[in-house]
């Protein structure tokens, strides 16, 4: 796959996990993140928690799951990105809930709508 085509399905794959995290009741407060240190795909508040997803989309004839993309090292990466958001971005105190850190495994099948698996507290 191309660099383009992979670009255009990562952003595909946020504006779908976007719009299921809004139906599943949770309100997106910011998407694409970035600082030095890297980049947060969606940072969304469900109920009294702040939720850090990391979305990772595939296509149906990819070889890997989703969510076997989530390194130790990108696991640890999160976390730190994580904290320097809140630190920079959410007046303290944080909420009763914290921070959690998702993943949402996104599934482009082509013909059909993509099928969405959203892992809670999957990462820390």
């Amino acid at each position: 796959m191309t660099a383009a085509r992979t670009a255009a399905l990562g952003r595909y794959g946020e504006d779908v996990a976007a719009r299921y995290l809004s139906q599943s009741g949770m309100r997106v407060l910011e998407r694409n993140w970035r600082c030095r240190a890297g980049e947060l795909d969606i940072i969304a508040l469900d109920g009294e928690t702040i939720a850090v997803c990391e979305v990772k989309t595939r296509t149906e004839h990819g070889i890997q799951e989703p969510a076997e993309a989530i390194t130790p090292a990108k696991a640890e990466r999160l976390v730190v990105l994580a904290e320097r958001w809140a630190s920079e971005r959410w007046p303290e105190p944080l909420p009763m809930g914290g921070i959690r850190i998702d993943v949402l495994c996104v599934l482009h099948g082509g013909a059909g709508p993509a099928r969405v698996r959203h892992l809670r507290g999957a990462v820390g």
